[in-house]
């Protein structure tokens, strides 16, 4: 069955990095578009960053545009997202989704937590 195993996160001071994993097991990873969302305490999920599937191409929520990178290795079937310059808003829950190019397939990691704090 698909899995979506996220890894990489936990406490971290303001300033501080991160890279969180996103392990993808049982699709064909190239169709797949993929994306990390956060959640906060009492808020809703919102995306942080999206990659395509091939010659990728990326967006980002505007706030964290130039501290934040997604990339994606195909071979491995994994996406990255590099966290820089973390600050305390950046706390929250991260979930890795995988979206089907052609279809309205879409799969979800069970997220890993992320913590800036000092």
């Amino acid at each position: 069955q698909v899995q979506l195993v996220e890894s990489g996160g936990g406490l971290v001071q303001p300033g501080g990095s991160l890279r969180l994993s996103c392990a993808a097991s049982g699709l064909t990873f190239t169709n797949y578009d993929m994306s990390w969302y956060r959640q906060a305490p009492g808020m809703e999920r919102e995306l942080v960053a999206s990659i395509t599937r091939i010659v990728p191409s990326t967006n980002y929520k505007d706030s964290v545009k130039g501290r934040f990178t997604i990339s994606r290795d195909n071979a491995k079937n994994t996406v990255y997202l590099q966290m820089n310059s973390l600050r305390p808003e950046d706390t929250a829950v991260y979930y890795c989704k995988a979206s089907h190019w052609r279809s309205s397939v879409t799969y979800w990691g069970k997220g890993t937590l992320v913590t800036v704090s000092s």
